[in-house]
């Protein structure tokens, strides 16, 4: 028999309010909180632990909740009251998890790939950018996503959900540019970084050996340290009237190359 929330004044209800507001209460519990049905069998096959499920039963049918049970899971029905207080967006399926947080320290960091395709995004802020960012990863099915200075906790409701569940699919890592620095040139990476100046246009280069492929934002670009890092800088010539465009295109555009020198192997 599982338990029923009714109040949004409930202790826990008050404090996953908590969890999904405040970056500072996620790293001090090392819990998140997840919502949809597609978000929810993604962390699973990422391999996260789901602690407890929510479910409001007009939108998520008890026997969904239940199968949930052999995953060691604790179950809770919650009125309509509590799910609206919950959700952090209109449509989510009625259904939200407690999950448990993975630490993405660099030196866990898997790589299966004997030739493996990164992609390093330097200080992103913009919760939208980052997900899309994820989002394009996954599509080209990158090695990894290493996150340089990182501004934002990615577990961030507005991650997740621009991120449509692939922050859970993804190997991602977090460090100092200085930290990925030396890891990449310890693994002897070629690191193509994304800048205007003395760049080579990107279509010019080689991208079939272990490859970086750093982004900057799109205020400020890439600090020095990448710019003497890199093996090259590369650029995606401008046609129009501005002179950049959004990270996760660029991105997309420069790693969607790369794949198509190996071959979409």
């Amino acid at each position: 028999m599982h338990k029923s929330i009714t109040s949004p004044q409930n202790p826990l209800i008050k404090q996953l309010i908590q969890l999904k507001d405040k970056s500072r209460e996620r790293k001090k519990t090392r819990q998140f909180l997840l919502e949809g049905k597609r978000e929810l069998s993604l962390a699973i096959k990422g391999g996260y632990v789901i602690e407890t499920l929510l479910f409001f039963p007009d939108l998520f049918s008890e026997s969904e909740a239940k199968a949930m049970q052999h995953y060691d899971v604790e179950i809770i029905e919650i009125s309509k009251d509590v799910f609206q207080r919950l959700a952090h967006r209109a449509t989510t399926e009625g259904v939200i998890a407690v999950v448990k947080t993975k630490s993405h320290e660099l030196k866990e960091l898997k790589l299966n790939s004997k030739n493996p395709l990164i992609l390093v995004a330097e200080a992103p802020e913009k919760p939208g950018n980052i997900g899309a960012l994820l989002r394009t990863a996954d599509a080209a099915n990158v090695d990894a996503v290493i996150i340089a200075n990182p501004k934002s906790d990615i577990y961030n409701p507005n991650i997740i959900r621009s991120s449509v569940g692939c922050v859970f699919t993804t190997e991602i890592a977090l460090a100092s540019s200085e930290a990925i620095i030396a890891f990449l040139k310890k693994y002897n990476f070629n690191i193509f970084s994304a800048i205007l100046q003395e760049s080579e246009p990107y279509y010019t280069q080689d991208y079939t050996l272990p490859t970086a492929i750093v982004v900057g934002t799109e205020a400020t670009g890439l600090t020095q340290e990448w710019r003497d890092a890199a093996t090259q800088n590369i650029s995606i010539p401008m046609q129009g009237v501005i002179d950049s465009m959004n990270v996760s295109v660029a991105a997309g555009i420069l790693i969607f190359e790369a794949k198509r020198q190996r071959n979409f192997k």
